[in-house]
């Protein structure tokens, strides 16, 4: 592992980064205990706190975990797919906000990749991850419910689509595009849009992975991404009426 101390490179950023290639490349595994941080001060030249700000990065990445005691020290952590998804979804969520991506790239996007899983998920889903998707549907079908609680609903409902699939690469992949995506689209949307026509789509995508017929899933994710980019085209062109229109 080594740094360029020339660099104008911060030297705990570039410490951080030289091991996380060698835990990405195999040279530290799994469970393995880090040098100590006097042993990668004298390897890196440099002082503790700078190792130890290394450390706390990644730390901060889940990449190692620190134990106390005789035996302690700083070890390789195993990251799962799960603990990395928040992760994913808040990258995915600053990139969309700062990256003014359109509503129509976000949505395309985000349906193609739903429909991607389609297959996999009537194939494999299980009874629980059906038992989600009815029991989100009844709740979207509640007069009473909030506009915050339809979205949270509506999210919960697709990432059982998604985790259906039994693939964790692709749960991990899709947390991004469904859990940041999905409340833009609903943010823009919900003025406009008709719960009882959402519910509608959304059960007939639990009526064709319960039937297992993957073409029939990916029909109704297209006539529900239809049915988005219609209210969002609906809700864009009003606005674009308001801030036209003269003032008195």
């Amino acid at each position: 592992m080594k740094i360029d101390p020339d660099s104008p490179a911060d030297l705990s950023a570039q410490i951080a980064a030289a091991i996380r290639n060698a835990i990405v490349d195999g040279t530290l595994i799994v469970d393995e205990r880090l040098p100590s941080e006097a042993e990668l001060s004298d390897q890196f030249n440099v002082s503790r706190p700078t190792v130890r700000e290394a450390l706390k990065r990644l730390a901060a990445q889940s990449l190692i975990r620190t134990q106390r005691g005789a035996t302690g020290g700083a070890f390789v952590n195993r990251l799962s797919f799960e603990a990395a998804q928040p992760q994913q979804i808040t990258t995915s969520t600053l990139l969309l906000s700062m990256n003014a991506v359109s509503f129509e790239t976000a949505c395309e996007a985000r349906y193609a990749l739903e429909r991607a899983c389609a297959p996999l998920s009537a194939e494999r889903r299980t009874a629980d991850h059906l038992a989600t998707m009815r029991a989100e549907i009844l709740r979207q079908g509640h007069p009473g419910l909030t506009d915050e609680a339809f979205c949270a609903s509506d999210v919960a409902f697709h990432r059982a689509l998604v985790d259906g699939a039994s693939n964790p690469v692709l749960s991990y992949q899709l947390s991004g595009a469904v859990e940041a995506m999905q409340p833009l689209m609903n943010m823009i949307t919900f003025t406009a849009r008709s719960r009882g026509k959402i519910v509608a789509l959304h059960t007939s995508i639990a009526d064709a992975l319960e039937q297992q017929d993957p073409r029939a899933t990916q029909a109704a994710l297209s006539a529900l991404e239809e049915e988005t980019q219609t209210l969002a085209q609906s809700v864009f062109a009003s606005r674009l009426k308001k801030s036209s229109k003269p003032v008195s």
